[in-house]
């Protein structure tokens, strides 16, 4: 049998939800959400660390933004491509115009 203990810490969130109202999230609203985790700065650091540290969170987030928003484009073609290539062009050209 198999038994181990974890610690856990009591001032960090372990879980966070996030939804949306009849829609997925924007990939602006994805890439926030992969920021706030690789990214986290503790509210005792100096303030001119923290803020640089918040400057660069912030260019980090666009960036995400800007190559998710390369793959969802990225990821229609391919879908517009197979949908024509399996016969049915009127809908893949509805795909394409998303």
């Amino acid at each position: 049998m198999f038994t181990g203990t974890m610690e856990i810490p009591k001032d960090q969130v372990l879980v966070n939800v996030s939804t949306t109202n009849n829609r997925g999230f924007t990939p602006e609203e994805v890439a926030e959400q992969c920021v706030k985790k690789i990214i986290s700065v503790s509210n005792n650091t100096h303030p001119a660390l923290r803020d640089q540290a918040q400057a660069f969170s912030n260019h980090i987030e666009k960036v995400v933004a800007h190559y998710m928003k390369q793959a969802i484009r990225s990821d229609r073609t391919t879908v517009y491509n197979a949908i024509k290539d399996a016969g049915h062009p009127e809908l893949a050209e509805l795909i394409r115009r998303l």
